[in-house]
């Protein structure tokens, strides 16, 4: 259970945090700020819950020697309207966040699952194969592209550069994020994941740069953003494809002059942040719709990490199946589960839409439902054909096997381009511009290699004009 350490004091504050946080959170209690020092040196506190009005030492002392004894330790500030801007400036010296008395019982339950969340991403280590440990995440792969992988974070984690890391959705873009945060000259200062993808557009701007009061509906407060918190450190943008054009050129701006606005802010404000980003999205793709800057990408991708699906290094997934058994077994009491053959064939059979996160889940789903201690085909609850969800690339690839076996000496390409001539053909009734439409050529050339094929008699006119 997480420990959150309340330092107020005023003990009707102590009783309401302890209705809003239990019985989901163990609340301690401290009544000034030494005595919360030391609870901190002697105690595993997961987040810090302080008011900024404290007798002896003040809040701003205190947070400066808790950040001593512990960098990474949350800190969330408790103020009172009249001394906002000393909130503000316990912001800017590594505090979480701070909440405004009286309490916003909802407000403050997601603030500390936030707070609690960014800890936990600090503290836990990410391991890198061959090394391993007890507390932590391992990130698996003994396959080529993922031991190119390893090679990029070790040469890119100590040099203070953006990286793009790449990938489909559960593939460990947060993984290797952490893992460039963790082994770089700033891993002893905040690291903060921003998601952009969960943060509605209109409020994504505010959360990154923070806001000025009264600079829209409900900005009852100036708020410290994202990227003036993470000052010294590292911000992680995930799914930075989905961000609007005006929160592209913002980030622009940091990246080139280390400097933004909040939002309805005329001042400027100097940073100097490490960027990390990550995306699911064809960003070349984005740019040629002008959904994303072209500017901005270049500057983003000064070191490029791409990380393959799951069913491009298929021969990780006993490794990964290993780890994530070990791991569940433990985690949920049932120690000495291991998993039949059948099973292992199945999971090496399964096109893994969902990638390593679906494949954890899978593992982690079937240790609770293995009736006895050996986790059965059945236990898994996937479907092993790989044309089902499969990309095309599989659909064609699994096709294909048979072909090659079994024709060995003869010409395929000539075969398979007349096949995907005449498909397209058939799918469209005909029409050639559609066709070559769905081809990804273009007219003319579908006309050629349709004359090359011996088309150009047996295709019947549709429409008129252009369109036959």
């Amino acid at each position: 259970m997480k420990q959150i350490l309340i330092v107020d004091d005023e003990r009707n504050v102590h009783y309401s945090f302890r209705k809003i946080f239990s019985p989901e959170f163990k609340v301690i209690s401290a009544f000034d700020a030494h005595k919360a020092i030391a609870k901190i040196k002697r105690t595993k506190i997961d987040l810090v819950m302080m008011d900024i009005r404290l007798p002896g030492m003040d809040g701003l002392q205190a947070l400066n020697r808790i950040k001593e004894v512990d960098k990474k330790l949350p800190v969330v500030i408790m103020t009172g309207y009249g001394t906002m801007q000393t909130a503000i400036e316990a912001m800017k010296l590594g505090a979480y966040e701070y909440i405004v008395k009286p309490f916003d019982a909802p407000r403050i339950l997601e603030i500390a699952k936030k707070a609690l969340s960014q800890g936990g991403l600090m503290r836990k280590v990410t391991y890198l194969p061959p090394k391993g440990g007890e507390e932590g995440d391992r990130i698996v792969g003994f396959s080529a592209p993922m031991q190119e992988i390893f090679k990029k974070i070790g040469q890119t984690a100590e040099k203070d550069i953006t990286v793009l890391i790449r990938g489909e959705s559960g593939t460990g873009k947060e993984l290797i994020a952490r893992a460039i945060y963790q082994n770089s000259l700033r891993a002893d200062k905040l690291f903060l994941a921003v998601n952009s993808a969960a943060i509605p557009d209109t409020l994504l701007e505010s959360e990154l740069f923070g806001h000025e009061r009264g600079s829209f509906t409900g900005a009852d407060e100036r708020r410290i953003g994202r990227f003036e918190q993470a000052h010294k450190g590292t911000i992680f943008l995930d799914e930075i494809g989905n961000m609007s054009p005006t929160t592209q050129a913002k980030i622009l701006r940091v990246i080139q002059d280390g400097e933004f606005s909040r939002l309805g802010g005329k001042e400027t404000i100097k940073v100097d942040v490490r960027l990390l980003a990550a995306t699911n999205m064809d960003i070349e793709e984005a740019i040629r719709k002008g959904s994303f800057r072209e500017d901005l990408y270049y500057r983003l991708n000064v070191i490029s990490i791409e990380l393959p699906p799951l069913r491009k290094r298929r021969e990780d997934i006993p490794e990964l199946t290993k780890y994530f058994l070990e791991k569940y077994s433990k985690d949920l009491g049932r120690e000495g589960v291991t998993i039949s053959d059948a099973a292992t064939k199945m999971l090496g059979e399964y096109n893994w839409p969902g990638n390593v996160r679906e494949l954890e889940n899978c593992i982690k789903r079937a240790v609770i439902l293995a009736k006895g201690d050996i986790i059965m085909p059945e236990d898994l609850q996937i479907t092993t054909q790989r044309e089902e969800g499969g990309t095309l690339e599989d659909i064609l690839g699994k096709a294909l096997d048979n072909v090659f076996l079994n024709r060995g000496g003869v010409k395929v390409m000539p075969e398979v381009e007349r096949i995907l001539i005449q498909k397209a053909l058939d799918k469209t009734g005909g029409n050639q511009v559609q066709a070559a439409k769905l081809l990804g050529i273009s007219r003319n050339t579908l006309r050629k290699r349709m004359e090359r094929y011996g088309f150009s008699k047996e295709v019947k006119i549709v429409g008129k004009g252009s369109d036959v």
